[in-house]
């Protein structure tokens, strides 16, 4: 019934005046919670389409490139180097197959 909450969020139910039941995960349970995350935030974000929806989906991304061991810089010089050698999705390009 549990779910991984952002860190403040224990804080925030105590100034509630309610009481949360917490703990720490460990790194296998954390990484399997990450991607339910990740499967939550972007479910809302497909409902929502707002900017917050996508920081929260952005947010889960990073705690995951972490949790795996990179940084955030190694994680944007990867986007930056498939981009600059497969394009970006700016200009809207729909493939239909081959002829």
């Amino acid at each position: 019934m549990g779910k991984l909450v952002r860190d403040r969020i224990p804080e925030i139910i105590i100034a509630d005046g309610k009481e949360p039941i917490v703990r720490t995960l460990n790194q296998d349970e954390y990484l399997k919670e990450l991607d339910i995350k990740l499967n939550e935030e972007v479910a809302e974000y497909q409902i929502d389409k707002s900017i917050e929806e996508m920081a929260d989906v952005l947010e889960v991304l990073y705690a995951i490139c972490e949790a795996r061991g990179h940084s955030i810089d190694e994680l944007e010089a990867v986007r930056k180097e498939k981009s600059d050698a497969r394009g970006a999705f700016k200009n809207r390009i729909y493939w239909d197959g081959n002829k």
